[in-house]
């Protein structure tokens, strides 16, 4: 499984970017998959993340209302699309993936076996 995580750089605050997760070898289409992030000197937190169902989705308090996660079976990739960017939205976003996540762990990093490189998102203000 190769994650390749992409999308990020450099926006204003109030500007939106599209990060994309893209797997290669293999189909994405009954995996969970999910976006976490990393602030410089903190700790991993999940963004957000979807069942491999598409049923059930999370988004952390912080992102709710700004941030969609969708995916695009045909496609083999899942999005994050972040509107509405805030300085403390900078951080390294990292994709991870897995096929046996269950509905109740989406939101755990402990549950993703495969992940993804991380692509830096800088807001400035």
């Amino acid at each position: 499984v190769q994650l390749q995580a992409s999308g990020g750089g450099l926006v204003q605050a109030g500007g939106s970017l599209r990060l994309s997760c893209a797997q290669s070898g293999r189909s994405f289409n009954n995996w969970s998959v999910a976006w976490f992030r990393q602030a410089p000197g903190m700790d991993r937190h999940t963004v957000a993340a979807i069942h491999r169902n598409g049923g059930r989705v999370y988004y952390a308090d912080s992102v709710k209302g700004r941030f969609t996660i969708s995916r695009d079976n045909a496609r083999n990739t899942v999005y994050l699309q972040m509107n509405s960017l805030r300085p403390d939205d900078t951080a390294v976003y990292y994709c991870a993936t897995d096929p046996s996540v269950i509905q109740s762990n989406l939101a755990s990093q402990t549950a993703y076996a495969y992940w993804g490189q991380g692509t830096q998102v800088t807001v400035s203000s």
